[in-house]
């Protein structure tokens, strides 16, 4: 909760606030260099699994990340109108509320999916390929929508997937000591989700 109102707000800044918009939008290397700090922290947190049990490095990595991450969504957030900014936000928080009650209440068990979630995962992949070797040709706007809205779909299932694996009461759960992957791993989907979103209903500013 605390990661997504520290980006929520840092989001908001950088779409309210108009000095600061010019600035980061005039200043893409910060948006590099928190590329980076996003990656390197991803990285240590999902791969050392010694290091992310491990306190408080796993707390400030926790905290890099989220800012590294929250910084990139700002940045891209600072090229759509508020209103669009706004509707993705209030669409995430809404998909976000309707998945944690379907996590909670029904008795599918999406932890058992995984080959569902791997064969959307191959499409987006082939989607993505698609699109780098026609881009160069010309854009092609519903081509960029299907692989949006895939993205969307794809990752309100990991949202609906991770939170039965937080939960743990489905057939697959995570181990308490986990804590700051399953954090880590609810904050990426919702924070995808909202990108994908962005990408199909944001309208760029004028």
């Amino acid at each position: 909760m605390v990661q997504l109102l520290v980006t929520v707000a840092i989001i908001g800044l950088f779409t309210f606030c108009a000095p600061v918009r010019f600035f980061i939008q005039t200043h893409p290397g910060l948006y590099m260099a928190s590329y980076m700090m996003f990656f390197a922290t991803y990285i240590a947190l999902s791969c050392c699994g010694e290091l992310r049990r491990q306190f408080p490095w796993n707390i400030i990595l926790l905290v890099l990340f989220t800012l590294s991450i929250s910084i990139m969504m700002g940045f891209v957030s600072s090229f759509y109108n508020t209103q669009s900014v706004l509707l993705c936000v209030g669409i995430t928080a809404l998909v976000c509320l309707c998945v944690t009650v379907f996590s909670f209440q029904s008795k599918i068990d999406v932890t058992s999916c995984q080959g569902v979630l791997f064969s959307l995962c191959m499409v987006m992949l082939l989607c993505a390929i698609t699109m780098s070797i026609v881009v160069p040709f010309g854009y092609v706007p519903w081509l960029h929508a299907v692989y949006a809205v895939i993205g969307a779909i794809v990752f309100t299932l990991f949202l609906a997937f991770d939170t039965q694996m937080l939960l743990g009461n489905k057939r697959y759960a995570i181990s308490p000591e986990e804590y700051i992957f399953a954090t880590l791993s609810i904050y990426l989907d919702i924070i995808y989700l909202f990108s994908f979103l962005l990408q199909i209903t944001g309208q760029g500013r004028d």
